[in-house]
């Protein structure tokens, strides 16, 4: 395995190589992760079609 690309990661979200190396697991994952995206609810679904609705086509 290769620790350059991590490395190169870390550097760009501004963590030094020496305190890249004192992370644990679970902080590199929280760091690098994605946040979960929200989930469309059916009352959130509602809400997004009564404030954008279809245009009529003449």
């Amino acid at each position: 395995m290769s620790w350059v690309e991590p490395l190169r990661v870390a550097v760009r979200l501004g963590v030094a190589p020496e305190a890249f190396w004192r992370l644990s697991l679970v902080e590199w994952r929280a760091l690098t992760e994605a946040p979960a995206s929200p989930v469309l609810t059916r009352s959130g679904l509602t809400d997004l079609i009564a404030r954008y609705p279809d245009e009529e086509i003449p």
